[in-house]
């Protein structure tokens, strides 16, 4: 069975899946080892862990590079955040291709302009695309997936763009009707009432996606009771948790003048040891090393 085809089967099964944001094969292998459903190839994450703010800086090519390294170290779907595409339908065309032979089990296109501005920046700039050109993007990708369980989910952004539940509404009907697996929905506000409004409203024929980055309240107990919601992404939190253990470990041993302290608190080497796989690599240097 695919990742793709497992993703579908596991949303089926439960109902709602948890897909966790990873930034490189080791944040991937520690989402898996801690029960998630999937991974979530982030822009965002990609970005930081390169020192660039989330505004379409870092290449295809470069985050190509990151989810196939992923892809070879874990064994969980993976959902692609591609932001819009890359450019207009005929770069989502080759987007999809390269992203679905790379090992990705679904892609999420979003209906800003190119190039974008990260969701959650305060005043930042939120261009949308005409509807019908947006329907295009979603039009092409799912006549470009080769496997029929490739989740294209579309993510309609009316809401960060201070637009209205009623235009987003519009927006994702119309992104239904192009074809689109799933709608992503979100919301910069910092309670979740935007969304679970949007949710109630909501009459299309497929489910919702949603990122509680900005609402944290909104737990799977909650998002259940809205019926309709079928995936939730924890967006950035692996790299918010990197830095933050990072920025305080670092601070203490320059605080300390040196590691005495900070190294009881840390994970042993041997648990990264264990992470490598080096007991693998050492069985065939002993194997094959003469």
């Amino acid at each position: 069975m695919s990742p793709a085809k497992r993703l579908r089967a596991r949303m089926a099964e439960t109902g709602l899946v948890h897909i966790m944001a990873a930034h490189s094969p080791l944040s991937a292998l520690l989402a898996e080892e801690a029960g998630f459903d999937g991974l979530w190839a982030s822009g965002f994450e990609l970005s930081a862990l390169y020192g660039l703010p989330d505004m379409s800086l870092i290449s295809m090519t470069q985050h190509l590079d990151m989810l196939r390294a992923i892809a070879g170290r874990t064994t969980l779907p993976i959902v692609a955040d591609i932001d819009t595409g890359y450019g207009n339908a005929i770069n989502v065309i080759q987007a999809v291709t390269e992203y679905e032979r790379a090992g990705a089990s679904a892609v999420v296109i979003e209906d800003k302009t190119f190039p974008k501005v990260t969701s959650l920046a305060a005043d930042g700039r939120q261009e949308l695309l005409r509807i019908e050109e947006f329907q295009g993007k979603i039009e092409a990708a799912i006549t470009t997936r080769r496997n029929a369980d490739f989740f294209v989910i579309a993510r309609a952004e009316a809401l960060i763009a201070g637009l209205g539940e009623v235009e987003a509404l519009r927006r994702a009907q119309a992104y239904t009707e192009a074809g689109a697996d799933l709608i992503l929905i979100h919301s910069k506000k910092k309670d979740p009432s935007e969304i679970e409004s949007f949710s109630r409203a909501w009459t299309g024929s497929v489910p919702l996606v949603i990122v509680p980055n900005a609402y944290p309240d909104l737990d799977a107990k909650r998002v259940k009771m809205l019926r309709n919601v079928r995936m939730m992404i924890y967006g950035n939190y692996g790299i918010r948790a990197s830095a933050t253990a990072m920025q305080e470990t670092f601070r203490q041993i320059i605080a300390d003048g040196g590691v005495q302290n900070v190294h009881k608190d840390i994970l042993p080497v041997e648990e990264i040891f264990r992470l490598q796989n080096m007991q693998e690599f050492k069985a065939a240097e002993a194997r094959f090393l003469r």
